[in-house]
């Protein structure tokens, strides 16, 4: 691992604390329609938190888990979502550092880390990761997925994604510097760049989109409307690193939300016409998708050969 390689995991991760206190906010005050822009204030004194109070992780600690003002305990949930998004963004990066997923081009190190379509990649997958954190916390508290998240979010990917090919477009790179001490060998050929990906992300949004869709008509009870919005995102995101991985994302989903769904029943927790949340497991399957969709897709296709 390179230095270089550790500086941006260990940045992402510092960041990923610090997002994940903004996405406490964001799952609290959304839902019930409070505003962003108010400062933090203690739930049951009203008592402003300072900005030495409100540092991620170490403020709970220090604090030992209660209001400065009232001593009122505060949920460990706060830290933990902290902590767990650190994780995540820092895991995130390693991955994007290590992986080139689009299009399936080999790893090749000094032709992809630094590269505007890795930056391009690396803040979009980061994005999808905070959004998935944060959907995942209201979806489980309040059975929604708010269109104040979802939509804007669906954007925000997309556009992303855009500007990733747009930048990829305009600094192709074509060449290996010789003083990186690489060898030649097993490195890819000079590559011609074209919008298929980002095509496909769309075409992908809107597969998706389309599919919930149905499902919704056919049974409005099972499907909620931000399921559906929601899949246009996924499916965004996921068209983008192929078809095999769309197939493995979306299918995913529906694997693990019946295997829990069934958990639920074996352990007494749940009926056969119990809500469950979908959109949690819309978005894991979707990182299943991002993550094997594609060796999953080629051992599939080596099966057939």
């Amino acid at each position: 691992m390179t230095p270089a390689v550790i500086f941006v995991t260990a940045f992402a991760g510092l960041f990923g604390l610090v997002i994940g206190s903004f996405l406490n906010v964001v799952a609290y005050r959304v839902p019930n329609k409070i505003s962003l822009l108010r400062e933090s204030r203690c739930p049951h004194c009203d008592a402003p938190v300072r900005w030495y109070q409100n540092v991620p992780v170490l403020s709970w600690l220090a604090l030992r888990g209660r209001c400065a003002s009232c001593t009122a305990p505060i949920s460990a949930r706060y830290p933990i979502v902290e902590a767990i998004t650190g994780v995540v963004f820092a895991l995130v990066a390693l991955g994007v550092s290590f992986g080139r997923p689009l299009d399936q081009r080999p790893t090749d190190g000094v032709l992809w880390f630094g590269t505007p379509e890795f930056w391009g990649i690396l803040v979009t997958l980061e994005t999808f990761a905070a959004l998935s954190i944060v959907l995942t916390l209201i979806d489980l508290d309040h059975k929604c997925l708010p269109n104040a998240i979802v939509l804007p979010g669906w954007v925000a990917i997309a556009g992303l994604l855009l500007v990733t090919a747009l930048l990829t477009v305009l600094n192709p790179v074509t060449e290996l510097p010789m003083a990186a001490g690489v060898s030649p060998e097993g490195i890819s050929a000079p590559r011609t760049v074209d919008w298929w990906p980002f095509a496909r992300a769309i075409i992908g949004g809107v597969v998706l989109f389309a599919f919930y869709y149905v499902v919704r008509w056919i049974s409005p009870r099972g499907m909620g409307g931000g399921d559906v919005k929601l899949a246009g995102l996924t499916g965004t995101v996921l068209g983008w690193f192929g078809w095999s991985t769309l197939i493995v994302g979306a299918f995913s989903a529906f694997v693990l939300g019946g295997l829990f769904g069934i958990a639920l029943m074996l352990f007494g927790r749940a009926k056969r016409k119990t809500a469950i949340p979908f959109g949690p497991w819309m978005l894991a399957g979707a990182w299943v998708g991002i993550v094997f969709g594609e060796p999953l897709g080629r051992w599939y296709m080596g099966m057939l050969s």
